[in-house]
């Protein structure tokens, strides 16, 4: 199986997935936000895999920080270029893993599609 976790390295909610991963000896890539980005085409595919609504980290300092304008009237060209701006923005985890699409960390998710 190949894995890739997007995110950025110093995020609790990433520690805690690696931390899930590395323990159960599961391989994977790690694609940090902060230092490699992220690629428009990508998050348009999981924003049509799972929706720009789920992607969009709205809880999180830097969505909160924004002007209210630009919190109003979201679409999914307004989410993504808020995301492509600023990559914390996106919720994390994002795991790709042959085709599936997992958002978060939610260790019964895990077990159930890392599973030996």
């Amino acid at each position: 199986m190949t894995i890739t976790m997007y995110g950025i390295k110093n995020c609790d909610t990433i520690k805690k997935a690696r931390t899930w991963l590395d323990g159960r000896g599961v391989a994977y890539a790690f694609h940090d936000y902060k230092s490699a980005g992220i690629d428009e085409a990508r998050l348009r595919r999981w924003s049509g895999e799972i929706g720009w609504e789920r992607l969009l980290n709205r809880g999180g300092t830097t969505f909160r920080k924004l002007p209210d304008a630009d919190k109003e009237n979201i679409d999914e060209a307004k989410a993504i270029g808020l995301m492509l701006d600023q990559p914390s923005m996106i919720r994390r985890p994002v795991v790709e893993a042959d085709g599936k699409l997992l958002v978060g960390f939610d260790p019964d998710q895990y077990a159930d599609t890392f599973a030996p």
